[in-house]
């Protein structure tokens, strides 16, 4: 995963996520082709929900992504890695950029938890999605690839990788809404009366778009400008990262969700909004959107922009409920980041702008 050092850094593991390193590594010699220690192991910082570590050994380098340690009380279906190892091997030769996928290991009695061996990429990850430093065109070509790939994993033939099991099918909305609804309510920690209201008005207005069976396609849950790695020089994304959210669902919700940083202002969770656009050479929304209509033939620009404020406040409510399950775990002491007590502070404001966007509806 990348020169991730070069972007977020590693750091020694902590306390919290330490694991048997001897036990790793003797269940790894007969199982990774190549594989031989000594290993030493690293954490990269960033990424809350599922520690993720650097693997070093004198030939090569690898990933581990691993359940968090015995202590953390997770949340039903929180934490599934053999859900992400299941998707990203599926979509390997696809065109939608992957690491290779070694090994998983579901067994817990090994380090105590579930784990997957991925491979190490060199490359960059982007964190400021108004890209300081490039030109305009630069710009302009790092979003356009950024709608390539979420176009083309919205237009994966998903059955025929294997991954027609992967989601539950139909109601999408209804059940995600219920699911965000109940994290939320789990993990208050003070009460947010947006998001209330949210809570009722939601379901009560999907549109019929949102219902549309036929629109399923695999959904990564998290899609935005660094979950994706890019190529040292090039503007080519060479991975998508951070699965753990995905599953089958509505292409829209995922889409929309990542065009949410149009919204958003620059400083509060990476946002682009308020800044402009034409003089940066990143594209408007509305020109963001045509491309991946054309890109995707699922809809058109016409009838995303009758529905658009319901999306909107649909995934600002759930993006409040993910801040407001890490603010939980900073006030139980199980998140893995600093980053983590930053991200906490968002859930209000968004909830906030979600019912904005709901009443404009």
């Amino acid at each position: 995963m990348s020169n991730f050092d070069h972007f977020v850094g590693t750091r020694p593991v902590s306390d919290t996520h330490a694991f048997d390193t001897a036990a790793l590594s003797a269940w790894l010699a007969p199982r990774l082709e190549g594989f031989a220690g000594p290993l030493q192991v690293e954490m990269f910082k960033g990424g809350q929900s599922n520690p993720t570590y650097k693997l070093v050994t004198p030939s090569r380098s690898y990933v581990m992504r691993a359940k968090p340690g015995p202590v953390a009380k997770l949340l039903p279906s929180a934490h599934a890695v053999e859900r992400e190892f299941a998707v990203m091997s599926a979509l390997q030769g696809t065109d939608v950029p992957v690491p290779h996928m070694h090994v998983l290991c579901e067994d817990e009695s090994v380090i105590g938890r579930a784990f997957y061996i991925m491979e190490y990429m060199e490359g960059r990850v982007l964190w400021d999605q108004a890209l300081p430093g490039m030109t305009p065109a630069q710009r302009g070509a790092i979003y356009d690839e950024t709608n390539r790939v979420i176009a083309a994993l919205h237009t994966v033939p998903y059955a025929e990788r294997g991954l027609a099991g992967y989601g539950k099918p139909g109601n999408y909305f209804e059940r995600q809404i219920g699911r965000w609804s109940k994290q939320y309510q789990a993990s208050i920690t003070q009460p947010i009366a947006e998001m209330d209201r949210l809570m009722e008005w939601l379901p009560a207005h999907i549109p019929a778009g949102a219902r549309d069976e036929a629109r399923t396609s695999i959904v990564h849950g998290d899609f935005r400008l660094d979950n994706l790695m890019f190529h040292p020089t090039e503007p080519r994304a060479i991975a998508v990262l951070d699965w753990e959210l995905s599953t089958l669902g509505h292409p829209l919700a995922d889409f929309s969700y990542h065009c949410m940083a149009w919204h958003i202002p620059p400083g509060m969770f990476r946002g682009i909004g308020g800044l402009d656009h034409a003089a940066l050479g990143i594209p408007s929304e509305a020109e963001y959107i045509r491309r991946y209509c054309e890109r995707t033939g699922l809809t058109t620009p016409e009838e995303l922009a009758h529905d658009w404020n319901f999306y909107l406040a649909y995934n600002l409510f759930r993006l409040s409920a993910i801040l407001q399950g890490i603010a939980k775990r900073v006030e139980t002491g199980t998140a893995s980041s600093a980053q983590a007590k930053a991200s906490a502070t968002g859930a209000r404001p968004l909830a906030e702008m979600a019912w904005g966007f709901a009443q404009r509806s």
